[in-house]
């Protein structure tokens, strides 16, 4: 059995949603539909403090600018913060975002 099979078929994932929370909602899962957003993404979750751009290259396996096009995606989104210190660019993710993917990904009501 997967995960997936616990959500019953058909439900809504929250309330019903207007056209314009849908059209946003498939915004943020269209940035968030790449293997290194997503490791970007969960490297800013699990960090207490800014991360440097220059700290995402070695773990992602990318190159300085493939690394900054996915965080300049991201800010786009209204995901991250960006912060300049001197020559270098440091990212949190937006609190505001954490909520918004947190209640993304809220399952509860559909499984309980």
């Amino acid at each position: 059995m997967t995960d997936l099979e616990l959500i019953t078929c058909c439900q809504p994932l929250a309330s019903t949603l207007s056209d314009e929370q849908a059209e946003a909602t498939a915004a943020i899962f269209r940035v968030l539909g790449d293997p290194a957003r997503l490791k970007i993404v969960n490297a800013l979750a699990t960090s207490d403090e800014p991360i440097c751009v220059c700290n995402l290259i070695d773990p992602l396996g990318l190159a300085q600018p493939t690394v900054s096009h996915h965080l300049k995606k991201l800010a786009e989104a209204g995901l991250l913060e960006r912060e300049q210190r001197g020559k270098w660019a440091y990212f949190s993710l937006r609190p505001e975002a954490l909520e918004r993917l947190g209640s993304l990904l809220d399952f509860q009501e559909v499984t309980s």
